[in-house]
């Protein structure tokens, strides 16, 4: 899958990093609008829920990953969907597959050549730099952006460092994204903020803007390692800072929640949350990502309950 024209990036703005306050009520009362509004349903639900599949990034991040359990993550990500439910949607022929596959560096290899075996075009994710604590040496991150596309991965899901944020060192940290964006070569960035470990929202928007500048194509909220992961405040917070860098730079970063994301509806709302604050030219698997591992199950869980009128047993699906 081709992806969008890559963020060139920009030099350190200081004086828009220092000059960002953020109105917490504010947000808040978006994010609650957001979660407790009627979702779309019927056959439009539906809709929405084959638009989300194609932007999951279908992921293992299991110390006992192994190469067969990610060889099946990879069919799983070329057929997502049960034939017979897409046939009844109408929707056999489309050609519907996952954004990518994300796992870690040591499985990249296998991943690629399971894709290549099979046919799908489909990214590699892996996530690099010391995931997912970032606490390792800059040489030893770099060196791990550069095996892993050595071996196949066409995007990095890279972890920044927490510690600049918290303690307001903006240079220091656009410095390594710089050089991780240099490491990652043609491959595209995906930089993870870790939002539940930076303190406030007003440090999530910072780091989102010196991420973008640094040259991410993308933002991610989270590893789905840390207590907070992917909450709505959080996405409008992020959104906000990618409409405005868009505004100012006329380059379009993408977006990736990620972390305890489990539900179909979850998706419905992240889906309503990029439509309304960034527009429909973000609705797509090239500028918006779901990290999941779960997900994907209960979507597919929905889509049968749609075409038969009942909810599956967990043994009429296959397993991600």
């Amino acid at each position: 899958m081709k992806m969008e024209a890559r963020n060139t990036g920009m030099p350190l703005d200081l004086a828009w990093v220092h000059g960002v306050r953020i109105n917490l009520p504010s947000v808040k009362r978006r994010a609650d609008s957001l979660g407790a509004r009627r979702c779309v349903k019927k056959q439009w639900q539906a809709a929405w829920l084959l638009r989300a599949v194609t932007c999951i990034d279908l992921t293992t991040l299991s110390g006992d990953d192994t190469d067969i359990n990610v060889e099946r993550l990879c069919h799983k990500a070329a057929h997502p969907v049960r034939r017979d439910l897409m046939e009844a949607l109408g929707m056999a022929e489309s050609g519907l597959q996952c954004g990518a596959v994300c796992v870690y560096p040591a499985r990249v290899a296998g991943a690629v050549a399971t894709l290549k075996r099979i046919g799908a075009d489909i990214p590699v994710a892996a996530v690099a730099t010391g995931f997912p604590s970032g606490q390792y040496h800059l040489k030893t991150r770099l060196e791990e952006v550069r095996l892993t596309v050595a071996d196949g991965a066409s995007e990095i899901d890279i972890v920044i460092n927490r510690e600049m944020v918290l303690s307001g060192n903006w240079q220091g940290l656009y410095d390594e994204l710089v050089a991780m964006r240099e490491a990652c070569g043609e491959a595209h960035m995906k930089a993870i903020l870790a939002v539940g470990e930076l303190g406030s929202l007003t440090n999530v928007y910072r780091a989102s803007l010196v991420a973008m500048m640094a040259g991410a194509d993308f933002i991610k909220t989270s590893t789905g390692k840390e207590g907070v992961n992917a909450i709505l405040p959080v996405g409008v917070v992020m959104c906000r800072a990618i409409r405005d860098y868009y505004e100012k730079t006329g380059v379009m970063v993408g977006f990736k929640p990620a972390g305890g994301l489990r539900q179909a509806k979850d998706a419905l709302v992240w889906l309503v949350l990029i439509k309304e604050e960034l527009g429909n030219d973000w609705l797509n698997n090239h500028m918006f990502r779901i990290g999941a591992s779960g997900l994907l199950g209960d979507i597919e869980r929905q889509l049968f309950h749609y075409v038969y009128g009942r909810y599956a047993a967990s043994s009429e699906l296959p397993m991600a």
